[in-house]
């Protein structure tokens, strides 16, 4: 594993806190002056958004957020797809350290010649920041989805369900909010009339795109006035998959402002911070499931409750690791030095960020990418096409409309080479004067120069992040789930520090505690606790199985 950390520190094991009483309870920080947090996200959806300059988007209730917050300009996130960007952002870590980066973990072997499902088992110093921020004394709560890839631990989230809600916390306890918008996925541009022969999932999608499409009480998008970018053939069946497009991020803008109005009526939206941001970038081809802008930079905006910053907007570097440092610092909680990101008000600007793809479902593949402000490069290992034939993706009416040209002869030099191989080795763009990306610069003498340093710069992050992508998937598992079976969780052990004080362990690396409750899920064990009656624990390493529960009877522990 020593290859994999890339000189990552040890999580610090026990973190501070205190409170008393009678019954069992977890040791928790205090709670004063520190604000809640509610980060809003959405799903497949690059900056398409009013107070980025799209005069086509329809968003009031976020341009509305955007003036009163931080909007971010160049924000991105480390992959071009849901599991592996989701992984990062909960941790602060690469996909490529975590191990997270094949999308998805469970779908390895299907439809291919090797492999099996797993769930992938990052180093043992890595813990989701939500879990970081209970540990603090945070009441963590999440909407919807998860799909980090190393499981759901019951340690992360205080709730982790649909229409979860943080009125349950303790009178004073500071919150953690992430709540899901899926009105932008990938497969809700996909119309109504789709043919369900075309995939097996696509019978459930036409039944959720059904109730999204009743939510659209508003005047749809014009086809004739939404940008065709030149990597598309600019046909009808295009504009109206666009067009649909930008209906599903006017219905998303709508159930954010739904949410916000929540928020305010309970007194939540002048004393919390508020941020907006995306999974990584649009949902359609050419987007999703690359490291091209279009894939991976994302709208970022945040709301301070004293306004502070109102109507600023910053051009530096993001990288969606950057949020787990930025909310630990607000939370005043420790940073890991494990964590790969910064302090977005604190820590200094970076002169690059880093991204990457690998294998899609049933399509393996490997690339990396470096992205400064000016100039973006991206390495190929593959020789497959920039788009290969996938499933899921070949469903989409761009996509199908896409091919059904190319075998007709009807498109330009620029949109076939996306869908006939191999893909360039290396890609260089100067994104000040192409912004979509669209004109290769690795071959062009007069870069040579910047190629050569971009190359550099990214083998040396490859180096430095145990990027484990440098293994094949095969050797990757065996690695993580040896002989193909998933590692358990040893059980916890407790012993007596003092009289009714507690600690709890568990023999397995990097493994976290939860205690209470009839299975051992209802608090986060963060230190030593004090308790006078049994309970039941249990423990978690990510990617493991959790440990057998067993009942903790404090009269009868020996001394630790």
């Amino acid at each position: 594993m020593t290859r994999v950390l890339a000189g990552l520190a040890a999580l610090t094991p026990m973190l501070l806190g205190g409170c008393a009483g009678s019954a069992p309870r977890a040791a928790t920080a205090s709670a004063s002056a520190r604000p809640n947090i509610i980060l809003i996200t959405a799903e497949d959806l690059s900056p398409r958004i009013g107070s980025y300059g799209d005069n086509v988007a329809v968003t009031p209730n976020i341009d509305r957020l955007a003036a009163e917050g931080v909007r971010f300009t160049r924000a991105f996130t480390t992959a071009g797809v849901c599991a592996p960007s989701r992984s990062a952002l909960i941790t602060g870590v690469s996909q490529e350290t975590l191990g997270t980066m094949h999308m998805r973990t469970r779908d390895y072997g299907a439809k291919m010649k090797e492999g099996f499902p797993y769930e992938a088992v990052p180093p043992a110093e890595v813990k989701a920041f939500p879990e970081l921020l209970r540990a603090a004394g945070y009441y963590t709560v999440n909407d919807q989805k998860t799909d980090y890839q190393f499981g759901d631990s019951f340690t992360i989230w205080d709730q982790n369900r649909d229409e979860a809600d943080w009125n349950a916390r303790r009178p004073g306890q500071p919150f953690f909010l992430m709540f899901n918008h899926e009105h932008t996925h990938e497969s809700r541009t996909w119309p109504l009339d789709t043919d369900v022969k075309l995939h097996p999932s696509v019978a459930n999608v036409m039944k959720q795109n059904t109730r999204l499409d009743a939510e659209k009480t508003f005047a749809l998008t014009d086809p004739a006035k939404v940008r065709v970018p030149a990597y598309y053939p600019d046909t009808p069946v295009v504009r109206a998959n666009i067009a649909r497009e930008y209906d599903n991020v006017r219905a998303m803008d709508a159930a954010v402002g739904r949410l916000l109005d929540r928020l305010r009526a309970e007194g939540r939206f002048d004393d919390s911070i508020i941020i907006f941001m995306t999974d990584h970038g649009d949902g359609l081809p050419r987007g999703k499931r690359t490291i091209f802008d279009s894939g991976t930079q994302v709208p970022l905006i945040i709301r301070f409750p004293d306004r502070h910053g109102a109507g600023t907007v910053r051009g530096d570097l993001v990288s969606a690791i950057d949020l787990a440092p930025t909310f630990l610092h607000w939370a005043k909680a420790p940073v890991p030095k494990w964590i790969q990101g910064r302090d977005l008000f604190g820590g200094k600007a970076p002169d690059a960020v880093y991204m990457g793809g690998d294998r899609f479902d049933e399509v393996p593949q490997r690339f990396r990418g470096v992205r400064e402000a000016r100039y973006h490069y991206i390495r190929y290992y593959s020789d497959l096409p920039v788009i290969p034939s996938l499933a899921y993706q070949n469903v989409n009416p761009i996509m199908r409309e896409w091919r059904r040209l190319l075998a007709a002869g009807g498109l330009t030099p620029l949109q076939r080479a996306y869908l006939e191989g191999p893909a360039p080795r290396e890609m260089l763009f100067d994104t000040a004067t192409d912004p979509d990306e669209v004109t290769n610069l690795a071959g062009d003498p007069k870069f040579a120069a910047e190629k050569k340093r971009l190359s550099a710069k990214l083998d040396r992050w490859i180096a430095a992040s145990g990027d484990q992508g440098r293994d094949s998937e095969a050797v990757m598992t065996e690695r993580m789930w040896p002989g193909g079976k998933q590692p358990v969780t040893a059980p916890v052990a407790a012993c007596r520090l003092s009289v009714g004080t507690i600690r709890l362990a568990s023999p397995t690396s990097g493994a976290s505690i939860g205690w209470g409750g009839p299975e051992g899920k209802t608090n986060l064990y963060a230190a030593p606790l004090v308790a006078n009656t049994p309970f039941i624990a249990r423990a978690i390493r990510y990617g493991y199985k959790p440990s057998e529960a067993i009942t903790v009877d404090p009269a009868k522990l020996p001394a630790c």
